[in-house]
C-alpha cells in the first residue's frame, strides 16, 4: 500500500478533491463520500496508466498541502 494526500473543498453543492502528491488525479461529486469513492478510483486509473506505460509512480509528500482545502487525509493505493 502507497500513502498519498488527498484534499477536499466545498464549492456550492459539489466537492472538488484532488490527490496533492499525484498529478493530474483530480474529480468532482455531489457528496463527500461519492468524491471520496471517484478519487479512490481515479488515483488506481491513473496509477495502472503510469505502471503499464513504464512510468515510475510520483513519491508520496504528507507535507504537501492546500491552504484552500476544507479537508485534508491520507488516500491509499493499492498496488501489485
Amino acid at each position: 500500500m502507497v500513502t498519498y494526500k488527498a484534499m477536499f473543498k466545498f464549492v456550492g453543492n459539489e466537492v472538488h478533491a484532488e490527490v496533492l502528491d499525484f498529478p493530474g488525479v483530480i474529480t468532482c461529486a455531489a457528496t463527500l463520500e461519492e468524491a471520496r469513492r471517484l478519487l479512490g478510483s481515479a488515483l488506481s486509473d491513473m496509477a495502472e496508466i503510469a505502471m503499464t506505460s513504464g512510468e515510475a509512480l510520483p513519491l508520496p509528500n504528507s507535507k504537501l498541502t492546500d491552504e484552500e482545502a476544507d479537508l485534508e487525509e491520507p488516500v491509499l493505493l493499492a498496488v501489485n
